[in-house]
């Protein structure tokens, strides 16, 4: 039955007219989250400003917050975030002991999630067969989904003391991990062509498994052995007598570790994305001409999809400087500048979170708090845009190349 010369028309403008408001409609949520993000920044901008007008009361030089203050009991000046101190040198407003303490924080995640992320990220992009690639993705991307508060309860109460326990396990895994990885892979080369195809590359995720469940077992025996031959049985203390690094329950590497594993997911993601759209002809080409796998990947992929990759590194470094709840429940917040990783620490979203509660409106304290603030939406908008910047050139790129846009 084919539809009255009435009623088309009439579909249509309903048609057309949902087309209309669904456009309205996303135009609109795009301007209230733009209008929302710079009513941010004039909010704090406009706390933020008196505090360095000297007619004010709270005026405060913008130099002294970086520079080393008195402080009563030292002979010589330092740096210290003393906000509630009530003795007679009267409270210490020094910002580089948060500013050290977020970088720190940022820092020691990066360093455990990066190789992490874009050693999954090209494993899964490349050599992971397509229908383990399709459950595992999924679950990886899962673990973005994971709220900070619990991950930062688990390693401020379950973590840390498990490591201060097991000091020389720790020290096994960290020598033993890596040295098996690499023994696996000779293993596997020298494995005739018929094992090989039973354990293909794109399935090592899985036959791995034993492997590294075999590595933790060989570990745990060793540890404590180590331990004992290199350091007295007692590697807290030796680290303290021979080296002069006390031991913090709650210390910069806890916060990584936890860190790390929030900033793995998203890392990840848009790495194997962008991995993923650098064009098939590329790698075939190389293979083509005799390059390996490895060759490929080093000098291929990577530098086509570097983009990208510095993009998704970019974006988890803006994530790890303004996590608040992992540094909060992990790191001690103890405001220290100091370079042994297992020192605690405090960052500026951290020391937000605690102190603002209890600080006057308007007053010194209040202030410099919106400051810090003011600082981290300043990094995180630059780094984001930034990344945004490199991820448009990396579309470009493969436009040049052919691949997908």
């Amino acid at each position: 039955m084919t539809p009255s010369p009435s009623t088309s028309p009439m579909r249509q403008r309903l048609r057309q007219g949902r087309d209309r408001l669904a456009t309205a409609l996303i135009t609109a949520g795009g301007i209230g989250v733009i209008a929302a993000v710079m009513g941010i920044a004039v909010f704090l901008v406009v706390e933020v400003v008196p505090l360095f007008w000297p007619a004010e009361p709270t005026g405060i030089r913008l130099e002294a917050l970086w520079l080393p203050q008195d402080v009563a009991g030292l002979d010589a000046p330092a740096y210290r975030w003393q906000p509630s101190l009530a003795d007679d040198s009267g409270p210490l407003f020094s910002l580089p002991p948060l500013v050290w303490g977020t970088l720190e924080a940022a820092a020691w995640s990066l360093v455990i999630a990066v190789p992490l992320a874009l050693g999954a990220a090209a494993h899964s992009a490349l050599f992971m067969s397509r229908r383990l690639r399709a459950r595992l993705r999924p679950t990886l991307e899962l673990m973005e989904a994971l709220p900070g508060v619990v991950i930062g309860f688990v390693a401020g109460l379950a973590l840390a003391p498990w490591l201060e326990r097991h000091l020389g396990l720790a020290l096994a895994l960290l020598l033993l991990l890596p040295t098996g990885l690499l023994l696996a892979g000779g293993l596997w080369r020298q494995l005739p062509a018929r094992l090989q195809r039973r354990l293909p590359l794109g399935w090592a995720a899985l036959w791995l498994m034993p492997w590294l469940v075999l590595t933790w077992g060989l570990a745990h025996w060793l540890g404590p052995r180590l331990e004992t031959l290199w350091f007295g049985g007692d590697l807290r203390a030796w680290l303290e007598v021979t080296l002069g690094l006390d031991y913090a329950n709650r210390n910069a590497v806890i916060v990584g570790m936890a860190m790390g594993f929030a900033v793995v997911p998203s890392i990840y993601a848009l790495a194997e994305d962008a991995l993923s759209g650098v064009p098939r002809s590329l790698a075939e080409g190389a293979q083509a001409l005799g390059a390996t796998r490895w060759q490929t990947l080093w000098r291929v992929m990577l530098p086509a999809a570097s983009p990208g990759v510095l993009s998704a590194v970019m974006i988890g470094a803006g994530r790890a400087v303004g996590e608040t709840m992992i540094v909060l429940m992990a790191s001690g917040n103890t405001a220290l500048m100091t370079a042994n990783p297992l020192d605690g620490l405090r960052s500026m979203a951290a020391s937000i979170a605690i102190e603002l509660p209890e600080a006057a409106p308007g007053g010194t304290h209040y202030r410099l708090l919106l400051l810090a603030a003011l600082l981290l939406f300043a990094f995180t908008f630059l780094v984001n845009t930034l990344a945004e910047v490199v991820r448009t050139r990396l579309h470009r790129r493969y436009r040049r190349l052919g691949g997908p846009s």
